[in-house]
Order: structure tokens, then sequence, then C-alpha cells
């Protein structure tokens, strides 16, 4: 081998990695909203003790690693094996993730009201870490099928394709669960520092980035139907 090959052979790897990671997670730091969901946490949560809320923020953000990987890793293939073609998946889940981020865009506060009413459902139980506080209010029906469109992206080729694309998408889901921890343990101070208002402007900025994310996707289904249909 000559010298200098491994890491020529590295950088397209990383490059790929890298751009799957910031593929992923624009999406996904869209879709979950944590700075958004970490307000609505303080308040459903403000007569438990900080102790107890600083626990809670950890198994959250656990349990939203294990669903938002389930749903990368095995979230197409599953589809896939009930005839759903990658291309349908593609331009199916593109659009997907651009409507969700159209809502997000037009009208934050209805998205806004359905976790109130998601996490609402914390009086009076004493396990609400995995329901509903992980599923459905951090990483609902909504987060699952932007992560399924993301594993749907994935690349054609062998596995040296295909792992550091799937290894983007790991990493940008577990980036993900720990601002989740860091958001819902740090909610009071999150609360004073910004406010309703510019949590609104962060959510707009994200959601505008998620809808480009969703209109690539989109458009890679579309190519791989037109290839295709030339290649017959």
């Amino acid at each position: 081998m000559a010298p200098g090959a491994e890491g020529g052979c590295a950088v397209p790897e990383l490059t790929a990695a890298l751009q799957s990671f910031l593929l992923a997670f624009s999406a996904l730091f869209s879709i979950v909203n944590p700075i958004g969901a970490a307000l609505i946490f303080a308040q459903v949560t403000a007569g438990r003790s900080h102790a107890e809320r600083v626990r809670l923020a950890g198994r959250i953000g656990v349990y939203s690693a294990a669903v938002v990987l389930g749903a990368l890793w095995v979230g197409a293939y599953v589809l896939g094996f009930f005839g759903v073609s990658l291309a349908a998946l593609r331009i199916a889940g593109g659009l997907v993730v651009a409507a969700r981020a159209w809502d997000l865009l037009s009208a934050p506060e209805r998205t806004e009201d359905r976790k109130q009413e998601q996490a609402g459902q914390v009086e009076g139980k004493q396990d609400v870490a995995f329901f509903p506080l992980t599923m459905p209010f951090t990483t609902g029906p909504g987060t699952i099928s932007v992560a399924i469109a993301l594993g749907a992206n994935r690349p054609a080729g062998g596995w040296a394709e295909v792992a550091p694309f799937f290894a983007g998408l790991s990493a940008a889901a577990l980036a993900i669960a720990c601002i989740v921890w860091l958001a819902y343990r740090s909610a009071d101070g999150l609360v004073d520092l910004l406010g309703q208002a510019r949590v609104r402007v962060v959510t707009r900025l994200a959601a505008f980035l998620m809808l480009c994310v969703g209109v690539q996707i989109t458009l890679g289904g579309v190519t791989d139907v037109i290839r295709l249909l030339l290649a017959r």
C-alpha cells in the first residue's frame, strides 16, 4: 500500500459521515425542538424537586437516544421488508419532513399547544420519564417519521458507503439526546434567559433548515426514480 493511502481513504469517509451528521442534526433538532420543549418541561414538572427533575432529564435523554437510533437504523429496513422501495421511502419521507417543517415554520404556536397537551399527562404519575415525557412529548411520531426518512436516504452501495452514513446519523441522534438532557436539566435557566418569543425565533430558523432537508431527501428519491426509468 502506498504511503498515505489509508489517510486518503479515510478523508472521503469522514466527509460522508460529517455530511450525514449535519443533515440529520438539523432535521432532528427542528422536530424535537429541545429548547422549546424545555420550557414546557419546566412548567409541567414545577412541583418536583430539582434533584428529581435532573434525574428525569437524564432518563429522558437516554430513552430519546434509544427511540431515535432505533428508527434511524431499522425503520427504513422494516418498511423495505414490506415491499416499499427505497425511492418511494425517500420521496414520502422527504415530503413528511418538509410538511413537518412547514408546520413549525408557519405556526409554531400550534405545535407548542400540542406539546403542552401531551406533557399535561404528567400530573398524578410517578414514573413519567418514558411516557409521556419521552414519548410522545420529546420523541413522538413526528420525530420517528423524520428519523425513518433520514435512514431511507442512505447511499446505494456496500458497507464502505453505508457505514459512514449511519455513523453520522447515530452521532447526530446522540448529540440531540445530549442537548435534550442539558436543556431539560437547565430548564429554569433557559426560561429566564430566553423566554417564549426568542424560542420561537430559534424554532423558525431550525424549521427552515429542516424544510431544506426535506426537499433534499425528496429530490434524492425523484432522482432515483428518473435513473430507473432511463435505465429501462
